[in-house]
């Protein structure tokens, strides 16, 4: 049974829609969009299709990157006066990757008031289900879409010791877990979700090596993908490393010296190079 909720003037409600599967939305959530004056949507032909599933009409006015803050200024005189407007994404919760920070600044800026009204939400979906610890994650969106820009964005988390949360288009799956396994290893562990609560939805745990094997197939990495990496190994003692690789960068070159300690250690080959860098740089070692 749809909630039966009292809309308030002035207020932004922010509002989660599904991810895919077109039932995955509370009763509140409804009550909101029946209810409020007018519905910010990323993409109005896109959510129409919801609305429309639901039964509900009302007046839909697209708010997306390329027109936020040009209406920004029209949106917040509209709350001023009264209105009450709900604000939605094509999937998920807004503003997660999604566009509207610059309304919310600009609402929290003139005291104006924000409701959330929580629901799906993609990375919290695939960590869920990921079989990773999730009592410390990171999300860090969608990488950059140039390879070394976004090997050098890796290499920044690689240490980070604990669950990386990551977003991921179709054409660029690949790429990123290929770029994963040269920073982080094959063996760090993963889950690949791919079209999650959609009729093909998968769920994927392996190696990130294993992983990039199988969607280097162009016909497996159809969808949209949330990709969720183990953190570093914590408790490694690289004291042992640093000593090993600071004799070895006085006759070896930084990669013949983070493979030879790499085999004496244990201690990812990876990690021991950007080591072996710092210290022939002069720079202090990663924490």
């Amino acid at each position: 049974m749809e909630s039966s909720i009292a809309i308030e003037p002035g207020v932004l409600y922010v509002v989660a829609t599904p991810i895919g599967n077109l039932d995955d939305i509370g009763a509140r959530a409804l009550a909101v969009l029946r209810g409020v004056d007018r519905i910010l949507a990323e993409d109005t032909r896109h959510s129409a299709r919801l609305l429309q599933h639901h039964g509900i009409r009302n007046k839909l006015l697209s708010l997306h990157e390329h027109n936020e803050r040009q209406r920004v200024p029209q949106l917040l005189d509209e709350l001023a006066g009264g209105h009450a407007l709900a604000l939605i994404s094509d999937a998920g919760t807004p503003l997660i990757s999604d566009p509207g920070f610059p309304l919310l600044r600009e609402l929290h800026q003139r005291g104006l008031r924000a409701v959330p009204v929580p629901g799906p939400c993609s990375p919290i979906a695939a960590l869920s289900v990921a079989g990773l610890p999730t009592d410390r994650f990171a999300f860090e969106g969608f990488l950059p879409a140039k390879g070394g820009v976004r090997e050098a964005r890796l290499r920044v988390l690689a240490d980070y010791p604990h669950t990386l949360v990551f977003l991921e288009a179709s054409h660029r799956i690949h790429a990123t877990l290929q770029a994963m396994v040269t920073v982080f290893g094959a063996d760090r562990r993963a889950t690949v979700a791919r079209e999650l609560t959609k009729v093909y939805e998968q769920v994927l745990s392996a190696g990130i090596g294993e992983l990039a094997d199988h969607f280097a197939d162009p016909a497996r990495c159809r969808g949209e993908f949330v990709v969720v990496v183990a953190g570093a190994e914590a408790g490694e003692d690289l004291a042992e490393a640093r000593r090993l690789l600071a004799a070895l960068l006085e006759e070896l070159p930084a990669g013949r010296a983070a493979a030879l300690v790499a085999k004496l250690t244990g201690v990812a080959k990876n990690r021991l190079y950007r080591l072996a860098l710092e210290l022939r740089s002069g720079a202090g070692p990663s924490p």
